[in-house]
This record gives structure tokens, sequence and C-alpha cells, in this order.
């Protein structure tokens, strides 16, 4: 994995992830083989990456002791230069996942080339296609955020 974050600047994770709070570089994204740390992946050198989004639960999720030293699995990859980040504050489900992630890429790439610019506005326009739908909780309807340099 490591080895294909650093060949493709645009990078999509849907994986589960775990938040270590007391070692907070021992988070990972879960992988088949190994799990993927965030030490490894602040060791990586991301700084061509423009996107990563990541279908994870608690991809972006900080310790609730400390809120104001947020170090998780997004912002591990903004901190190895990736410009725009988009994760999930805690746990997610499978079919909202799928919707939103459907709803960014069509909002995201359009008919133009990806720019990930413009990854603010597709969350944001594909968090308001699931806002109609009464029945799924609100917790999953605002579960994803976005962080950009």
């Amino acid at each position: 994995v490591l080895h294909a974050l650093r060949d493709n600047t645009w990078l999509h994770f849907s994986c589960h992830g775990t938040q270590t709070y007391d070692d907070p570089f021992n988070s990972a994204f879960l992988m088949r083989d190994q799990p993927l740390s965030l030490l490894n992946i602040t060791q990586t050198d991301l700084s061509r990456h423009e996107l990563a989004f990541l279908s994870a639960c608690d991809a972006a999720l900080g310790d609730h002791n400390t809120p104001d030293e947020v170090i998780h699995l997004a912002a591990g990859l903004q901190f190895a230069g990736v410009k725009s980040v988009v994760g999930t504050l805690w746990k997610v489900d499978d079919s909202t996942v799928q919707r939103l992630v459907e709803a960014f890429y069509k909002n995201f790439c359009g008919n133009d080339k990806m720019n990930s610019k413009r990854a603010a506005r597709a969350l944001h326009k594909a968090v308001q296609s699931l806002a109609c739908d009464k029945d799924m909780p609100l917790e999953q309807r605002v579960v994803f955020m976005h962080i950009d340099i």
C-alpha cells in the first residue's frame, strides 16, 4: 500500500480504520495483510497528492480529552502532504458510504478533469443529497468532513 501511496496522487481508502488515543501514530487503516499505521503514512512524502477520500470509520476522530490536539488518519495524510482530505468523524454505515461516495464523485468529477479544489463543494452537495432522506439518522447524514490546505 505504501508503494501505491507514493505512485498515485489520487487516493480512495475503503476499509476499516482504528484510532489509538494513547498512541495516535499507531492509528491505522486495516489492510488485508497488516495495518497501515499513521506513522508509516507520515513518513511518506505525499506532497504531489491532490485528494484522499477516506471511506473508513473514525478516520477524522480525535481524542475527547484533548480535542485541540487532534492527530488522526485524515490529519496524518494532510501532514504528509495531501492537499485535500475527506474523512469520517465516527462510525459510518456501509449504505451511507455507498450513497455519499456516489454523489461525491458525481459532483467532484462532473464532465471536467478532477480538481481537488472542488472537493469541499462536492462533499457539501453529496451531504445535501442525503439530507432529504429522513429515514437516515442525522449522525449518518453528517459523518463526513473535509480538510484542505
